[in-house]
């Protein structure tokens, strides 16, 4: 990873200027330009060292659900299940635990009723069930991670 990724992992992790030009902010605090900083972002997100870029919202706060759900899978079938599960676009951080429930994730939907008919066409697809695992209360710990 070059000197420029890490700057820029750190720099986006404070959160993306909002401004019209973001990337040219960022660009600004690395000491490169606009189009070698989305040039690194894809090849940083092409080669797995980030798994995902985009916007995190409060989906209930916007009126979605939003709970974290897990499920045990044989090993066998595993990558199998793991491929159908993140082809739904309410699954994020989709992730492998050692543990009986071995696959974690967390599902945000549009209303707070999408949760139940997502964990069902989850199962429908699959044919594991789903534990769904809402959140009692929420607490910020402000991870991050300097490069």
């Amino acid at each position: 990873m070059h000197i420029s990724d890490k700057l820029i992992i750190n720099h986006l992790q404070d959160g993306i200027p909002v401004t019209d030009e973001p990337f040219a902010e960022i660009a600004t605090l690395c000491g490169i330009s606009q189009d070698e900083v989305v040039a690194r972002i894809q090849r940083l997100l092409d080669e797995g060292y980030l798994s995902r870029f985009g916007p995190m919202f409060h989906a209930q706060e916007l009126g979605g659900g939003l709970t974290l759900a897990a499920m045990k899978i044989p090993a066998e079938d595993f990558e199998r299940v793991n491929q159908q599960v993140n082809s739904f676009d309410e699954v994020a951080h989709n992730y492998e635990r050692e543990h009986e429930l071995n696959m974690w994730f967390v599902l945000a939907t549009k209303t707070p009723q999408g949760i139940a008919e997502t964990i069902r066409k989850i199962e429908q697809t699959t044919g594991y069930p789903v534990y769904n695992m809402p959140k009692k209360e929420e607490f910020y710990v402000g991870l991050r991670f300097t490069l």
